[in-house]
């Protein structure tokens, strides 16, 4: 068995790995990997093959949406492949990658409903440390919610208001870290923010609603998208300043997305979940998002021994 580095050329190999190992994951095709590559200080795709076969992929990153001392990988193998030894040599290959690049920690996403990964993941010491539920709204089935803000309060459009992106910044600077979970998140400068979270190739100033209040960014939702689902948006950050929770912010926001996608021919709607997160879910349930099975992350300690 070999396992190899390899460039855009080849990531759609990567990418059938991935539709077999994790068949709910979201990739974003060639494109989302790329931007996901250019978003990173660092990423590497790695393929693992025996007799001319691809019978295993992975990849592993660092600096985005993570501490220095932390790097996310994922060691992936076909069903049928497993058992052999072809996702220790994976992993190996990732920790030794992102102990390369700074890392003492290694987050990895697991499928929530193979209990044999995990239980793979947890017999060499990785533990849970998140767990994303994934919640979908069949916009069909549904009426278009009337969008009724607090008042005092204006939705508007990144796209009709760009003076805007630093009030946004702000919000995201709040709201991050109080995510469950995402406690060590940072934003990052206004630039690499910007660059980072708003310019990605599914990025669409037109889809990122902005809660005013005399003139104020007091919240935002984001929607992005993906080249490989075009029937489907997806639910990005949506966040509000801590000082102004507990209005019905958020909620107007969350009806202003889903009205917006129904409107633009959107059949589904999907946001994932920390399941810590208590009040979000429950705003989405209220609107009629049907639970699926998410992604577990598991943490381990790859620290140089």
């Amino acid at each position: 068995m070999e396992i190899r580095e390899i460039g855009e050329d080849e990531l759609e190999e990567l990418i059938g790995v991935v539709a077999l190992a994790m068949p709910r994951e979201e990739t974003g095709g060639v494109k989302g990997l790329n931007d996901w590559k250019r978003q990173a200080e660092a990423m590497i795709w790695l393929l693992a093959e025996e007799k001319g076969d691809v019978i295993g992929a992975g990849y592993a990153l660092t600096g985005w949406h993570t501490p220095p001392h932390r790097a996310i990988g994922s060691a992936l193998v076909v069903p049928e492949h497993r058992g052999h030894g072809v996702g220790d040599e994976l992993r190996e290959t990732i920790e030794r990658w992102a102990r390369e690049h700074g890392a003492t920690e290694l987050d990895a996403p697991v499928a929530e409903e193979d209990d044999g990964s995990l239980a793979w993941a947890s017999a060499r010491g990785y533990e849970e440390s998140g767990r994303n539920s994934r919640m979908v709204l069949d916009l069909p089935s549904i009426e278009t919610p009337t969008v009724t803000p607090p008042p005092g309060i204006e939705i508007v459009t990144w796209a009709e208001r760009p003076e805007l992106a630093e009030g946004l910044w702000e919000v995201a600077r709040e709201a991050g870290p109080d995510i469950p979970g995402e406690e060590e998140t940072d934003a990052g400068t206004f630039e690499e923010w910007l660059d980072r979270d708003m310019g990605g190739a599914e990025d669409r100033p037109e889809a990122v609603f902005v809660a005013l209040e005399a003139g104020a960014v007091l919240g935002y939702a984001k929607l992005s998208f993906s080249a490989e689902r075009t029937d489907r948006a997806f639910h990005d950050l949506t966040g509000v300043k801590r000082a102004h929770r507990g209005r019905g912010i958020a909620a107007a926001l969350k009806a202003t997305q889903i009205a917006w996608a129904k409107e633009n021919g959107y059949e589904s709607l999907q946001t994932s979940n920390e399941m810590r997160n208590a009040p979000i879910r429950h705003l989405n349930a209220k609107h009629g998002y049907v639970l699926e099975p998410g992604t577990v992350i598991v943490r381990g300690s790859i620290a140089a021994t």
